[in-house]
């Protein structure tokens, strides 16, 4: 793996702040003496972020089609695998090139063109940090009910909804070593909780635990199991936009197979709630809502170690969706500072919980988010992964910023900032995605049934999108200067000159507006 450092200089003494410090960066390029994590922080982060409620839900869903419990074991497994799999590459880009995977994808979209992903990685957060709170809260309210006879209503559900939410909002704004600090716990507490488990429900659980094909949610085996194993993929995928903003403050000489490693081990390690789901979910089978019903199965003393399990995981869940989206759009919108970035996009992430909650069925508003962050989000990264090995892992950190500093030109301007190459690929891919993509009531494709209602659009979403990408780079080569001293790998290139970096209009002004707002005069705030 090799990237120009000129910035960022490859061995220095690195100091780690304290946990309750505010973060300073924002999607600038991390200097070396601050890259202070390891891979293991990117392992305890994802798993964190995962080993909670929202996957737990998630773990629910083959159940809830129908499938018999081994049945749904088995699609969680092939859904987690699968994900893991494509999402391994995206903890690549970080620490080569100092920033998020959205300013990233500027290398392979243009830096204007990476808007793109910072639109993913916004419906990610949306859907995810409402999961957390939904979830969180509902379990906390069924245990408050349970527990001190609390009546349940609307307005409880909204204001036990509005503490997780704004606690959320608080670790967010402090930022990413606080959120660690935060993962840190959620990996060990809620693994020895959930564990626990298989204590309080042994006498109740049946491994034999079968509804008959007649429950099958798609009328058959097969497709009710290729949607219930996407629903799960759905969890590792989204992390496809977020692993650059953690992997970002680890050294760019790490080796690459530690970072892959500790992406598919804390995906690996997600089968913890995801079987828990499962398995809960057939002791409340039939039941309207599952938190609420699986508090009231509980043995007592378990429904009160569920409300820690949902303290804790609503937390984490949330932190780690809406720290990535605030500190992206503090870039989109260079008037909003990462801390006013993440405050507007938790208010308005919270608005939908309301909505969405309150006034819309939660099963199918989760259903359609995850259909639509599958289909999008994947062909994004399957066309990250192609660009990452075509250029050998090569990247300039300083020509990514060009769009954030309100500059023009550099190696990444290609067509007014935008590289159709990458564009091409993706539309056509995603489009395809949601034509052939099976996710009832809202998301039903005119083409889901030409596999016999097998759900195609992730096959139809990474081909299209590998076959159209890989033919536009050797159709239409691109300039020698994108790629590192080696050159490119397989796809051949075009000669010529990058754009010189200049100032566009208003850049001084821009810049002297992000001083301003950066705390001590740091890099960013």
């Amino acid at each position: 793996m090799s990237s120009s450092q000129d910035d960022v200089p490859g061995s220095v003494e690195t100091r780690r702040p304290r946990a309750t410090e505010v973060e300073q960066h924002g999607i600038d390029t991390i200097p070396a003496a601050h890259r202070h994590s390891r891979p293991l922080d990117l392992f305890r982060i994802q798993f964190g972020g995962a080993n909670t409620f929202a996957t737990v839900i998630l773990g629910t869903f083959p159940i809830l089609l129908g499938l018999s419990f081994w049945q749904a074991a088995a699609a969680a497994v092939v859904g987690v695998l699968v994900g893991a799999l494509v999402l391994m590459p995206m903890g690549l880009f970080g620490p080569t090139t100092g920033t998020n995977n959205a300013v990233s994808s500027g290398a392979h979209f243009g830096v204007r063109g990476r808007v793109l992903g910072s639109f993913l990685s916004l419906l990610t957060a949306i859907a995810f940090y409402s999961i957390s709170v939904w979830v969180s809260g509902d379990a906390f309210v069924g245990a408050l009910v349970r527990l001190f006879g609390i009546a349940d209503s609307d307005l409880l559900r909204g204001v036990v909804y509005a503490v997780i939410g704004a606690l959320v909002i608080v670790v967010v704004v402090y930022g990413y070593l606080f959120m660690l600090l935060v993962n840190k716990i959620v990996v060990v507490g809620n693994t020895v909780l959930m564990l626990l488990g298989l204590v309080a429900y042994a006498g109740s659980f049946d491994a034999g635990y079968d509804p008959g094909p007649s429950a099958y949610a798609l009328g058959s085996f097969w497709p009710t199991f290729v949607l219930s194993a996407l629903i799960v993929m759905g969890n590792p995928v989204s992390f496809g936009a977020f692993l650059g903003d953690w992997s970002r403050y680890i050294p760019s000489g790490t080796s690459p197979r530690r970072l892959l490693g500790a992406t598919l081990g804390a995906q690996g390690a997600t089968l913890v709630p995801f079987l828990f789901g499962v398995a809960t979910a057939t002791l409340v089978a039939g039941k309207a809502d599952y938190v609420i019903a699986l508090i009231n199965a509980s043995p007592l003393w378990y429904a009160v170690l569920l409300m820690v399990v949902a303290f804790l995981g609503g937390l984490s869940t949330g932190i780690t969706s809406l720290y990535g989206t605030g500190l992206d759009f503090s870039s989109v919108f260079p008037r909003l500072t990462r801390v006013q970035a993440s405050l507007f996009i938790g208010t308005l992430a919270f608005v939908f919980i309301l909505v969405g909650r309150l006034a819309f069925d939660l099963i199918s508003s989760v259903n359609a988010f995850i259909g639509a962050i599958v289909i999008c989000t994947t062909p994004w990264m399957v066309i990250m992964t192609i660009g990452y090995v075509v250029r050998r892992g090569y990247y300039h950190p300083a020509d990514l910023q060009v769009f954030n500093q309100g500059r023009t030109g550099g190696r990444y301007w290609s067509s007014n900032g935008v590289n159709w190459r990458g564009m091409v690929a993706w539309i056509p891919a995603a489009v395809a995605g949601l034509l052939f993509a099976n996710y009832p009531p809202l998301i039903e494709g005119p083409f889901r049934n030409v596999a016999g209602g097998v759900d195609l659009s992730l096959l139809v979403a990474i081909g299209l999108a590998a076959v159209v990408y890989l033919v536009a780079l050797v159709a239409f080569p691109e300039p020698r200067y994108v790629f590192g001293p080696d050159g490119p790998r397989w796809v051949p290139c075009s000669e010529g000159a990058a754009p010189e970096v200049v100032d566009d209009a208003g850049a001084s002004a821009h810049r002297a507006r992000l001083r301003a707002a950066q705390p001590n005069g740091g890099p960013g705030a």
